[in-house]
């Protein structure tokens, strides 16, 4: 039966077929050998308890109402007291009213009965309605969801705070051998033109296989390199039953259930977020732009040791560009600088940036410029920008040397890889000074800004800071091969 009803929304594409975890834990089982495969287990309880959570109903008012807000319904029964809400809720579990707060005319309360008593809420609306952070489309949503936490948290309030003693994250073996599994069942299956049942059933499932599948086998690659980054969660809402990839509970509630890590897809509870390691391994479907994006997020989902457009720029510059006069100074026309930006926002590593394309070698270099000054977090990151500026100010040679160094190790892997790169070829570009008249201190006032900017974005401390980041670029080059 299980296989004869995902048949049909095979052939019908119309058709609308959803797939939680309890239904791909099923689906894994058909797939796999059952005595190979050991599918995590989902722990149902939460589940069944927002089943039993009290379903709302509307207690409406017998009269019309003058001056009823237009976004409420007839569940508002205009300037009642506590005490008459309490009274035309009880006996009623579910119910629930809107009422006018007598003591602030123009505020509003919800007031509903959930565990033999009634619970008064301040209630707001700017556009959607909410009474914390949640917000809604409709009074009726609210209410749906704040009886389903309010079951959910008095029932299991202790079993909720002891979910992430025991994540089944740290116990993902399977993820691997799931993949695979797969991956072998799929080879198999393409050359047996006898089954092209399974070949179709297979292949969807590698689209389907959670997140945490795709990590593990992301770990497993020898070529991985092993830059450790945070995730990057916000708050989701999931269109059906979602499980947390952390502890393996059911993510309970109307809206904003959970969060979502926006790079790799990961799927927990905001409370098992604080304790997820900083394993994130972004998706390249995932990842939309290369310009503006975070440096390790970018090295990460292309599974390179720097950013593709250092790598290719400097190769650029390099080949046809070091005895260019003003090489970083001048700079190149906007609308081509736009061009290679956008040329590496949609083709990545297949943008053409050669000299039959862009024939002036300052297009290339300003736009290398642009992509250090479009990160979100500067090359030299806000959390070491002040360790930088302290050490700069020290008038003993070495003990600037040493500051400076000291400071370099703060640096997040990717983004000391990424500047050790550039560094090294910002001190083979002064090597040619005598054609480019571009030394040390020259880059330093160039690439200063580019590379660091201050936490606060203070302008009057940026102004100060200036001589201090020409400084520092400039000690790096100078001292390129003692620093690094």
């Amino acid at each position: 039966m299980f296989l004869k009803q995902y048949q049909v929304t095979l052939i019908d594409k119309k058709a609308v077929f959803h797939f939680d975890y309890l239904f791909l834990t099923v689906f894994c089982l058909y797939v796999l050998d059952a005595e190979d495969y050991q599918p995590p287990i989902w722990k149902s309880y939460l589940y069944q308890l927002q089943q039993e959570a009290p379903r709302p109903k509307r207690i409406i008012c017998p009269q019309e109402v003058e001056n009823r807000p237009k976004y409420y319904g007839r569940e508002f029964h205009g300037m009642i007291s506590r005490e008459q809400a309490d009274e035309l809720l009880r006996g009623a579990e579910g119910a629930y009213l809107i009422r006018e707060s007598q003591r602030q005319p123009g505020s509003y309360t919800l007031a509903l009965r959930f565990g033999y008593q009634t619970l008064n809420y301040r209630l707001f609306y700017d556009g959607k309605h909410f009474v914390g952070e949640k917000r809604f489309e409709s009074i009726h949503d609210l209410v749906t969801d704040g009886f389903i936490t309010l079951y959910i948290e008095t029932k299991a309030s202790e079993y909720i705070a002891k979910m992430t003693t025991n994540p089944i994250y740290e116990h993902m073996g399977y993820a691997s051998l799931l993949r695979e599994k797969v991956s072998r069942r799929i080879s198999k299956t393409k050359n047996d033109s006898k089954k092209p049942l399974l070949v179709r059933v297979d292949s969807n499932s590698v689209e389907m296989i959670t997140s945490l599948v795709k990590r593990a086998a992301l770990k497993e690659n020898e070529n991985q390199f092993n830059y450790e980054k945070a995730h990057n969660f916000k708050v989701h809402t999931f269109r059906g039953p979602h499980w947390c990839e952390y502890c393996a509970n059911f993510m309970w509630g109307l809206i904003a259930q959970g969060v979502r890590c926006s790079d790799c897809g990961l799927n927990v509870h905001k409370q098992c977020s604080k304790f997820v390691p900083n394993d994130c391994q972004p998706d390249l479907k995932r990842i939309k732009k290369v310009y503006c994006c975070d440096l390790t997020t970018l090295v990460k989902a292309h599974n390179t040791p720097r950013p593709m457009v250092v790598d290719m720029c400097i190769r650029e510059i390099e080949e046809r560009g070091l005895k260019s006069e003003g090489l970083y100074r001048v700079s190149g026309f906007t609308e081509h600088i736009e061009d290679v930006k956008m040329g590496f926002d949609r083709d990545g590593d297949k943008a053409d940036i050669g000299a039959d394309t862009y024939a002036d070698i300052n297009i290339i270099a300003s736009a290398l410029k642009l992509y250090f000054r479009d990160l979100p977090i500067p090359l030299i990151t806000y959390d070491a920008y002040s360790k930088f500026i302290e050490g700069a100010k020290f008038i003993n040679p070495d003990s600037r040397l040493e500051a400076i160094h000291e400071a370099l190790l703060l640096l997040p892997p990717a983004h000391y890889e990424t500047l050790r790169y550039l560094v090294t070829h910002l001190k083979k570009v002064t090597m040619y000074e005598k054609d480019n008249f571009m030394n040390s201190e020259n880059l330093g006032i160039v690439f200063g800004p580019t590379l660091m900017r201050p936490p606060d974005q203070n302008t009057l401390a940026t102004l100060n800071d200036m001589r201090y980041q020409k400084s520092i670029v400039q000690l790096l080059i100078e001292n390129e091969d003692v620093l690094f």
